[in-house]
């Protein structure tokens, strides 16, 4: 009664140029991907490049901050764990990937 019935429709005919229509469709999916490339994944691997120069390049005496925000100087290296000083006779342990920046001399007093 309040259903009306649904009624096959006929499928439409083929296009003429169907490769054509089919590499069409997909030109959106491939222009998305390549500007997805620029805008988000080349800027974050060249940022993953330099944090990981940085981590290599650090050195006994540089002056660094935590990725928790504390401030100290790099007194021992180890391959993967480094001893940030945070005071007079106060040593951490943190591993190199926790490292966000190094600082210019003179910072930590």
């Amino acid at each position: 009664m309040f259903i009306s019935q649904a009624f096959a429709q006929t499928a439409p005919a083929a296009a003429a140029g169907g490769a054509e229509s089919t590499l069409l469709s997909l030109l959106p999916l491939v222009l998305m991907f390549v500007v997805l490339y620029f805008i988000m994944i080349r800027p974050q691997m060249k940022r993953q490049k330099e944090h990981r120069a940085m981590i290599d390049a650090l050195a006994k005496g540089d002056e660094v901050v935590v990725a928790g925000g504390l401030i100290g100087r790099v007194s021992k290296l180890g391959e993967s764990i480094v001893h940030v000083e945070v005071a007079q006779g106060v040593e951490l342990q943190v591993q190199r990937p926790t490292i966000v920046q190094v600082l210019p001399k003179g910072t930590f007093k």
